[in-house]
């Protein structure tokens, strides 16, 4: 069975607003800005993000939300380096000319708190330079990258976002690393080919410009009073209007999404 994580809704942090995830109806929610290219330098600027005073003290405050520990003892780190973190790339979905399964949505860094509490910090490039975006509670982004590199290593290691599923693939494999994985391909895995129209079944109608994202049906995000709870879903890309209120760190804090792991099957 899969495991529940408990999980809040999205929120800027210091200014003390709440974006809640609406039900991820649309198959393809508008992702964070994308590097493009992940380099010595690319991961250079997402450590620098993530180690700045700012995200720091906004880290200090995530990790004290629940009062499992006080801000000023909350004493955040990061951890190890920057790695890669890749979704399952529309352009795939749609059978464009030399599309790899998986495009690179962000670079996470590995935060720890004082008390053991972890969290992934999402980096990417904005208009603004390099900041970090988004933080989610956890370790997935790192945990799938050790377990993919050991069930298919040089494979790239990627996430179907629309029903929180994490794969890896190499040449024409791709090959499940949890449950809402297994459920999808089976515990052995398909061809790419067969993925390719197990996604193209599932979100083919649902693409960037299609008519149904045309029509509003897109998902995203939409505000609630502070302190409101959330009934919906979490684990989409971030929404753009999610993004615009949470680049400016220094001012407003990053966006906060607790994520929880759970099955479901891919969106109607």
């Amino acid at each position: 069975m899969t495991s529940t994580r408990k999980r809040v809704p999205a929120a800027v942090l210091a200014a003390c607003a709440v974006l809640v995830l609406a039900p991820p109806a649309s198959a393809w929610a508008a992702p964070v800005p994308q590097p493009q290219s992940f380099t010595a330098q690319t991961k250079e600027a997402a450590a620098r993000a993530a180690t700045a005073p700012d995200t720091l003290a906004t880290l200090s405050r995530f990790f004290a939300r629940e009062g499992k520990v006080a801000p000023d003892a909350a004493r955040p780190r990061v951890e190890g380096e920057a790695i890669p973190v890749s979704y399952l790339s529309p352009d795939f979905v749609a059978g464009k000319a030399g599309a790899g399964v998986a495009r690179l949505e962000f670079l996470a860094s590995r935060a720890v708190s004082s008390d053991g509490q972890q969290a992934a910090l999402w980096t990417a490039r904005t208009e603004a330079g390099w900041q970090v975006v988004n933080i989610a509670t956890g370790d997935d982004e790192f945990r799938y990258a050790r377990l993919g590199a050991a069930k298919l290593p040089g494979g790239t290691v990627f996430r179907e976002p629309q029903i929180d599923a994490w794969y890896v693939a190499a040449g024409s494999r791709v090959l499940p690393l949890d449950e809402d994985a297994e459920r999808a391909v089976g515990a052995a895995g398909v061809t790419l080919a067969a993925y390719r129209a197990r996604v193209v079944k599932a979100y083919g109608d649902k693409l960037p410009d299609s008519a149904y994202a045309k029509r509003g049906e897109a998902g995203g995000y939409a505000e609630a009073a502070a302190g409101a709870g959330s009934g919906s879903r979490g684990g989409a890309p971030v929404a753009a209007g999610a993004v615009a209120g949470g680049l400016a760190l220094a001012a407003a804090g990053v966006l906060a999404v607790r994520r929880s792991r759970r099955g479901r099957d891919a969106p109607a």
